[in-house]
């Protein structure tokens, strides 16, 4: 079958009509942005999906018995992947735009509102940030889950995203504050049981933990007894609230004690020390940055640690943080932390004869993708279109009046593309948005179900 139209309804229904493990998709003539180190960007090219994978990318590809898509005047790229994302607050997106300061958010939403969540609320807030990641082009998300009050929390907040068909990293911590059952970190024997047995499956799990015990007291934070927790269930570490001179000598002896290592993610990683840097770089230690939530939350130095990271050898991935005050996708993250780092490069050099130092939007497009990938353990998974990974992508409108005509594919991606210009995105080589909308979803119920429960949580005293 052959449609000379990506967001065509009958190229859908052919691809539904298909067994997904049978199903063989070829997009052909588009500008495939693969974000592979030795693919490059291939104009007028051909991606093959068989099933779950991509298996070619070239040009002029046998067709065979594909559904055929023809994507001229399209970007194809890979989808971007968030690092973290405290997805079960999305019914409270922009309570607090102008939040003062991390106290002022901690107050509010985590010794506030988190008290009074109930399992329906950790579902419907983590569906509801999943599919809207999904119609913004992150087709991998790190669910930073720090409200896992009950083992029904847990298991609401890890179904949400089952539902939505989002590839997820479920990250599972404790509350900071109110009533719980202090089931975790035992339950996530059961969790990765129940949920994670294989290793072949859109979601995984990891540990999340903070980075001291300055807001929540010792039991939340990253140590040696947590380190060997998520060694023996063999999964990945997330710590937050890494910042400042405390989370800086904390890096040192976590060195020290050998607990650092490229399975653990520093999130934030703001304000600290040479000596906390160089420790990370020695252990090939990922990091989140999270360029919005820096700047506007006012973090140390409220400055995304981009020069940092990279001067030992540290490539981060980028995350969406806080929906409370922050926006949901990551064209805002690219921007901000390209507009930011270029603007310290040029400041820092001029009246000087230096040249500045500046990232480009190669660099931000590889942290919220490839590198992104890299940071949640999945790089082997998703994060570039290269043929053996499974097919995460999204096909870009470079016709929309927004970003004709199509001149640099990468800077059209990143500093002139938006959600609007995303016509389709596959997750493990399904369709979740076509035609500009999310599959499969019901939004007078979705409006309905998410209304519901924030008038639940506004209106319920905290615990």
């Amino acid at each position: 079958m052959n449609v000379n139209d990506t967001t065509s309804a009958a190229v859908l229904d052919e691809l539904r009509r298909r067994p997904a493990d049978q199903r063989r998709i070829l997009f052909t003539g588009a500008t495939i942005v693969t974000m592979d180190p030795d693919l490059g960007v291939v104009e007028g090219g051909d991606l093959l999906v068989e099933g779950d994978t991509i298996t070619a990318v070239g040009r002029d590809l046998a067709a065979g018995d594909a559904v055929v898509v023809d994507a001229t005047g399209t970007i194809l790229s890979p989808g971007f992947v968030d690092t973290h994302r405290h997805a079960w607050e999305a019914q409270l997106r922009r309570i607090m735009p102008d939040v003062d300061d991390l106290g002022g958010y901690v107050m509010a939403t985590l010794a506030g509102y988190a008290t009074v969540y109930r399992p329906e609320d950790m579902y419907i807030g983590t569906k509801l940030a999943a599919l809207t990641a999904i119609d913004s082009g992150i087709t991998t998300m790190l669910d930073f889950s720090h409200n896992s009050r009950t083992r029904e929390h847990s298991d609401a907040a890890i179904e949400a995203l089952l539902d939505t068909g989002v590839r997820g990293v479920h990250a599972s911590m404790g509350p900071h504050f109110g009533d719980w059952d202090r089931q975790w970190p035992g339950d996530l024997t059961r969790v990765k049981d129940q949920y994670f047995s294989s290793d072949d499956q859109l979601l995984t799990l990891r540990l999340a933990t903070l980075a001291t015990d300055e807001i929540a007291g010792p039991a939340l934070a990253y140590g040696p007894e947590l380190a060997r927790v998520a060694k023996d269930l063999g999964i990945g570490v997330s710590v937050d609230a890494v910042f400042g001179t405390p989370s800086s000598e904390a890096i040192v002896r976590w060195a020290k004690d050998g607990i650092l290592s490229p399975d653990v993610t520093l999130i934030h990683s703001t304000g600290l020390t040479p000596e906390a840097w160089k420790a990370m770089g020695e252990t090939g230690t990922t990091v989140a940055l999270a360029p919005t939530s820096d700047a506007q939350i006012g973090l140390e130095t409220a400055i995304p640690a981009i020069d940092e990271a990279l001067s030992v050898g540290i490539r981060p991935g980028l995350s969406i943080d806080v929906e409370v005050a922050l926006a949901s996708d990551m064209f805002t993250q690219m921007r901000a932390l390209h507009a930011i780092q270029r603007m310290r490069a040029v400041n820092a050099a001029y009246g000087t004869d230096e040249q500045p130092q500046r990232i480009t939007t190669h660099d931000v497009l590889d942290f919220a993708t490839l590198q992104g990938a890299h940071t949640n353990g999945l790089a082997a998974v998703t994060g570039s279109l290269t043929p053996g990974k499974k097919a995460d992508l999204l096909v870009i409108q470079a016709e929309d009046l927004n970003n004709m005509p199509l001149n640099e594919p990468i800077g059209t991606v990143v500093l002139g593309s938006d959600t609007r210009n995303i016509s389709a995105v596959l997750i493990n080589g399904e369709p979740r948005k076509w035609n500009g909308h999310v599959l499969d979803i019901d939004l007078t119920a979705l409006r309905a179900e998410v209304n519901a429960s924030r008038e639940y949580v506004l209106n319920t005293p905290a615990a």
